[in-house]
């Protein structure tokens, strides 16, 4: 039996373009708000988790944080960064290192797309020579795949990005905090078929640090605390079709890291997708979201047509999915992204999101970060 973790705090900094403010002072102000909201400062915390994909080494700063001494281990790990950072933290707990723990993640990403180099990936330069790193390639391919398999529709696409924008108008963090029309994203400049340029998410800026206890420091925090159900982290088996990996292998349908991971937080938690009353999946573009609905097991493929289309995924929806904007209205800043889904959870099983706030109660979170090259980790949440 596993030893019982709960986030107590949570904070992020502002996402979106920030001139003048570096990835480590946004960091800095996510981790300084995650500790306010906990209750707690610095010296509290005894073991330490973060990373950034370019913006710096996370143990570094401890020279603006306090030189406390405590261990603060580096995470690289793409787009998981921040869920592996969480990952790393809780199993801290859980084998008895410390009791209160704090995960970061944080970037800066110039304009333009990520610009992946091959060796660094294991592939042949001839791989990026043939444009094969451009990683929009590959998610219109995915895409097209499936709505051909599934009957999924070109204005699916643009609803699911027309709900994060709209999200993103709610949350005062975001990065794109306007409106916009299904039709304006329809009709916007195609980037790869079918994704138009307003389907897709932007390399961009921000943080996100969340405090972890063990339940002997729950009695010193006056904090009502958000139970970790479960926390998974997967890498890719043979047969998956990745952002590195564009081709199906072997016989049968790819095999899916996404599923792998929210499957086995399922088990580990001991609920099912049906218990969900709130999710954050990935939404690199709006084709992601919807095969991760399916990949998560929050529907069979090809429902996910019909479960837009009468609204199952907004705020005031059956499964809301991405409240806050998710990627698409906060942008992606590597490190922060997972961590980014986990503080919007912890907002809204809390009651705290204010006019993005899901109607009822809800009791049941889940969050979903998946990257290149075939990594996702996924977190179960309650109170």
């Amino acid at each position: 039996m596993t030893q019982p973790v709960s986030i107590v705090g949570a904070g992020l900094s502002k996402f979106g373009r920030q001139p003048g403010v570096t990835g480590r002072e946004m960091a800095v102000t996510a981790i300084t708000n995650a500790l306010a909201d906990a209750g707690l400062s610095w010296p509290d915390v005894q073991v330490a988790f973060g990373g950034s994909d370019g913006s710096g080494l996370a143990d570094t700063l401890v020279a603006e944080l306090g030189f406390t001494g405590i261990p603060f281990t580096n995470v690289k790990n793409g787009c998981a960064t921040g869920g592996s950072a969480l990952f790393s933290a809780v199993n801290a707990v859980r084998a008895g290192a410390a009791d209160i723990a704090l995960a970061v993640g944080f970037d800066k990403h110039p304009r333009g797309a990520f610009d992946p180099r091959p060796e660094e990936w294991g592939l042949p330069e001839g791989y990026g020579d043939a444009g094969l790193m451009v990683t929009t390639q590959f998610f219109g391919a995915k895409i097209t795949r499936y709505m051909r398999q599934y009957a999924i529709s070109a204005d699916t696409l643009a609803r699911v990005a027309e709900k994060a924008y709209r999200n993103g108008s709610l949350n005062p963090n975001a990065w794109r905090q306007e409106p916009m029309s299904a039709e304006t994203i329809a009709t916007a400049d195609m980037v790869n078929d079918p994704l138009t340029r307003y389907m897709f998410c932007s390399p961009g800026e921000g943080a996100a640090a969340v405090v972890v206890a063990s339940p002997e420091a729950l009695g010193r925090i006056d904090r009502t605390p958000v139970h970790l159900r479960a926390i998974t982290h997967r890498t890719r088996r043979f047969g998956s079709f990745e952002v590195f990996s564009p081709a199906i292998q072997g016989s049968g349908e790819p095999t899916s890291v996404s599923a792998d991971a929210a499957r086995a937080a399922f088990e580990q938690s001991g609920l099912a997708p049906s218990d969900v009353d709130v999710a954050q999946l990935q939404d690199t573009e709006s084709g992601a979201e919807i095969m991760h609905m399916a990949e998560c097991g929050f529907c069979e493929p090809g429902e996910q047509e019909e479960m837009i289309s009468r609204g199952d995924t907004e705020i005031s929806g059956r499964i809301p999915i991405n409240t806050d904007g998710g990627c698409i209205a906060n942008g992606e800043p590597i490190g922060a992204s997972g961590l980014r889904q986990v503080h919007e959870i912890v907002t809204q099983l809390r009651g705290e999101a204010g006019d993005r706030q899901v109607r009822g109660i809800p009791r049941v979170g889940f969050t979903h970060v998946y990257g290149a090259p075939g990594i996702s980790a996924c977190t179960v949440l309650t109170v």
